[in-house]
């Protein structure tokens, strides 16, 4: 999941980037509503967390613009404002969700969560192939029934290749959806996490990699 911070205090906006990447999601922040408008041009967001009082570009004018498109993000609106009339203006705008400061992070988290699977598009909330099954939610992850532990980081990417299989997803594509904007592309960062990932899957292997395409989720072939 990757979700858009637009914040203009700097330590909150750092404080949730940081929650919320330790949580498992690819978090990029933008302090104004300049900044944020660039980024939604450049990357594909499931959620972008709003704050309503932006320098640059308002954020009720940026609530517009990420409504009118086609494939949109969800919007969750953040504001100090918390009384009824602020919440209803804030929903008319095409907001999904809104939440008032302070937050208790974890509710936050929670409704972050529900907005990217109220997404347009968004897959069953249990992933299930080649005998793995994952729950975003309970971020739990079986293998042929027995549990598996996992890392947050392997836990993302086993998420984004079961919500593409049979189809695949390239090493730039999993650096996207899974670390942010500022991961680098040259690092083998992405190698690295799936090759931790196969050895907890066990075996028969499950992942399976084509040069020049990626990696997908499939049963393994026959012996």
């Amino acid at each position: 999941m990757r979700v858009l911070v637009v914040e203009d205090a700097r330590t909150l906006a750092e404080v949730v980037a940081e929650g919320l990447r330790d949580q498992g999601m690819a978090v990029d922040v933008a302090h104004d509503g300049l900044a944020a408008a660039a980024k939604l041009d450049r990357n594909a967001y499931d959620v972008v967390l709003l704050d309503r009082d932006l320098p640059g570009i308002h954020g009720d004018a940026l609530c517009r613009m990420i409504t009118e498109r086609d494939d949109r993000a969800m919007v969750l609106m953040l504001t100090a404002a918390g009384a009824p009339g602020d919440r209803v203006s804030g929903l008319a705008l095409g907001a999904d969700d809104y939440l008032a400061k302070p937050f208790h992070f974890p509710e936050l988290v929670l409704r972050v969560r529900s907005l990217a699977r109220r997404r347009p598009g968004a897959r069953a909330r249990t992933l299930r192939a080649a005998g793995l099954e994952l729950d975003p939610v309970r971020r739990t992850v079986l293998r042929d029934g027995r549990p598996l532990e996992l890392s947050v980081k392997e836990f993302a990417v086993l998420e984004a290749l079961l919500r593409v299989s049979p189809g695949f997803l390239s090493a730039e594509d999993l650096l996207e959806q899974v670390w942010d904007e500022n991961a680098d592309p040259f690092t083998n960062t992405v190698t690295v996490t799936v090759g931790r990932l196969r050895r907890k899957l066990g075996g028969p292997p499950v992942i399976t990699t084509t040069t020049g395409v990626g990696y997908r989720i499939g049963d393994a072939p026959n012996a």
